[in-house]
């Protein structure tokens, strides 16, 4: 028998859990700030703690730039504001929880 879901109570392969929790999560927030030798860095922050890691790797191969995670916020490396937030809600992310700074 399939193992289902505890919050939903649907088997895990039909699962919507982790898209309503995208839908109904706080604001995300996207800025830019200036790092060590005048280097651009694109912050993201707001995103719930067990989706970071997969969001960051997504992040990442959509822009096609480096990256981390440190304190639960992801760091792209480059100018990404823009691209980010078309990344994010190409990942399932409503737009207006999403906030360009």
């Amino acid at each position: 028998m399939a193992d289902i879901c505890p919050k939903c109570g649907l088997p895990k392969d039909i699962c919507v859990c982790s898209v309503l929790d995208r839908e109904t999560e706080s604001k995300i927030k996207v800025y830019t700030k200036k790092a060590k030798f005048n280097r651009i860095v694109t912050l993201v922050e707001g995103i719930n703690s067990d989706e970071i890691e997969k969001t960051e790797k997504n992040l990442k191969r959509i822009l096609a730039c480096g990256g981390t995670t440190k304190d639960s916020i992801i760091e792209l490396q480059g100018d990404h504001k823009n691209n980010a937030k078309k990344a994010l809600m190409g990942m399932g992310y409503n737009e207006d929880i999403i906030d360009v700074v």
